[in-house]
C-alpha cells in the first residue's frame, strides 16, 4: 500500500480497513505523530516506512530491523510480542492464550470451551434458555398490555 506523498496530516481514518497490508509505505507525508492503535490488526505488516520525524510503531522492539535513511524509517520484520522473552504488561488470563494483534500490540483470546468477561465461563452461550426466556416474558407482557389496554380502544 503506498501512501507516500499524498500530503497526509494524520493517518487516515480508511487505513483501519487495510489490516492484509504486507508492506505500507508514509513517506513524504507531513506527519507528526501516530496516534496509539493506528496500526490495530496489522498482523501481516512485514515492512513499514514511515517519516524520519517519526518512531516505528510499537517501538524498535516491535521490529527485527529498523533501518534509517536521509528521509526515512524503515520497520521491517514485525516481531510476535507473545514470543518474547520481556514479560507483558498486562499477561492474559488464565484459560486464554496470548495472540498478536499489530506492532508492538497483543490480544488475549479464550481458550475453547471458555469464554465471556476474563475467559471465566465455560461451555457455550445458553441460547435456548435466554431465548425461551426472553420470548415468555414478551408474550406475557404483550397479552397483559392487550388484556388492559384494549377498553380504551374507540370503536367505530
Amino acid at each position: 500500500l503506498d501512501l507516500s506523498n499524498c500530503s497526509l496530516h494524520s493517518v487516515p481514518p480508511g487505513l483501519a480497513e487495510a489490516t492484509a497490508a504486507i508492506v505500507l509505505d508514509l513517506t513524504e507525508n507531513p506527519l507528526t505523530t501516530l496516534p496509539n492503535g493506528s496500526f490495530l490488526g496489522f498482523i501481516h505488516l512485514q515492512s513499514l516506512a514511515v517519516p524520519l520525524t517519526l518512531e516505528c510503531p510499537g517501538g524498535s522492539d516491535a521490529w527485527q530491523d529498523v533501518t534509517v535513511d536521509r528521509s526515512s524509517r524503515l520497520c521491517r520484520g514485525q516481531r510476535n510480542p507473545c514470543n518474547s522473552s520481556v514479560e507483558l504488561a498486562w499477561p492474559c488470563p488464565e484459560n486464554s492464550v496470548c495472540a498478536p494483534d499489530g506492532p508492538g500490540l497483543v490480544q488475549c483470546l479464550c481458550d475453547s470451551p471458555f469464554h465471556g468477561y476474563k475467559c471465566l465461563r465455560e461451555g457455550t452461550f445458553p441460547m435456548l434458555l435466554f431465548g425461551g426466556i426472553l420470548g415468555t416474558a414478551t408474550v406475557s407482557l404483550s397479552l397483559l398490555l392487550w388484556g388492559t389496554q384494549r377498553r380504551k380502544a374507540k370503536t367505530p
